[in-house]
């Protein structure tokens, strides 16, 4: 069965293209429902449509809930859906490479309390700025706190104090 074109030699987009077109749309209502309010309100949104995002997010019931993301992504269809998901696609992208700091500095504090003056040389040949002896003093807590001898809170101190030193280099 050949496809019927239309004037122009352009052919009319198959039943499963829509499909695609309608589902990929509603991923997209998905994800700026479940996106941080600030993130919804710094896009250009039309009134409507930020109305229906906001009264969805507050929808208890499974039911209304899943027909008010069908009318969000109905309103969508009316826009260009490119800017909201590279902006939804940045702000994840922020979130991955915020979470990947976080786990290297954590990785870092527990290198530095598990192989104490070793990791510690590693650590300032690599982030010259970072204070050496505040770093020691916080290493030694850390390593009391975990045996027990000292009060909770320093490897806090040395996880942010580690922290800032990785922001400060970059």
């Amino acid at each position: 069965m050949r496809r019927r074109e239309l004037p122009g030699g352009i052919a009319p987009p198959t039943k499963g293209e829509l499909k695609r077109q309608a589902q990929s749309v509603q991923d997209l209502a998905n994800r700026l429902i479940d996106a941080p309010a600030g993130v919804a309100d710094g896009l250009d949104l039309p009134e409507k449509l930020a109305d229906a995002i906001a009264l969805a997010r507050r929808i208890t019931s499974h039911a209304a809930r899943v027909r008010q993301r069908q009318f969000v992504a109905k309103l969508m269809r009316g826009i260009d859906p490119a800017p909201l998901a590279a902006a939804l696609d940045a702000r994840a992208d922020a979130a991955r490479l915020e979470a990947a700091r976080f786990k290297r500095a954590e990785r870092w504090r527990d290198r530095l309390i598990a192989r104490g003056p070793a990791a510690l040389a590693e650590f300032s040949a690599g982030h010259p700025a970072a204070d050496r002896a505040e770093l020691a003093r916080l290493v030694a807590e850390a390593v009391a706190e975990r045996q027990g001898s000292r009060a909770a809170g320093a490897g806090r101190k040395l996880f942010r104090l580690v922290q800032s030193a990785l922001a400060a280099h970059g």
